[in-house]
């Protein structure tokens, strides 16, 4: 009985714990010419705080201007397809996406070779490369942040991240 008591006890509090947590892990997934792509991120959420600017909570990250993209752990890219994003070839495999967002109005995808790391854990030395993204303004603010991955043709599509006050994205080309 004390056992079933124990169990039950850690089970409630798992399940309460998991529903409090800040930036829960999700997803993005597409497709594009047939082939998959996924992002994996933690969407944190403003909750009335000032996410990028000047005293902005993105600021008092240790590699700023340079952001993880997310939360907690790095956020990662996968592709089943070699790509061109932006004007960068990526060859099929696994990456991990950072920003740089030092110009509000013009970020750039970082595109970087290493996995598996804590989303503050960036080395520049493994970067695949850089691309601009387009900026726009949401009509309202975006509470948590959210990729999307699109299609906008047969080989096409395009790769949005939105949060706060931004929405940023990059084209994507299957080769």
């Amino acid at each position: 009985m004390k056992i079933l008591f124990s169990t039950i006890a850690t089970l409630l509090l798992t399940a309460a714990f998991a529903g409090a947590q800040r930036s829960p892990a999700t997803q993005a997934t597409g497709t594009i010419d047939g082939k998959t792509l996924t992002i994996k991120y933690g969407a944190p959420s403003v909750r009335g705080r000032k996410i990028f600017g000047d005293g902005g909570r993105i600021s008092s990250d240790p590699n700023y201007p340079v952001w993880r993209a997310g939360a907690d752990p790095a956020t990662v890219f996968h592709t089943d397809a070699d790509l061109q994003i932006g004007d960068l070839n990526v060859p099929k495999g696994d990456y991990t996406f950072y920003v740089l967002i030092k110009d509000p109005d013009a970020w750039q995808l970082i595109i970087n070779k290493q996995t598996g790391q804590w989303g503050l854990d960036y080395d520049q030395a493994q970067d695949l490369g850089r691309v601009k993204m387009m900026m726009s303004k949401p009509p309202a603010l975006i509470e948590q942040l959210k990729y999307e991955i699109t299609s906008t043709g047969a080989k096409t599509g395009k790769i949005t991240l939105e949060w706060e006050n931004h929405i940023a994205s990059v084209p994507v080309a299957a080769k």
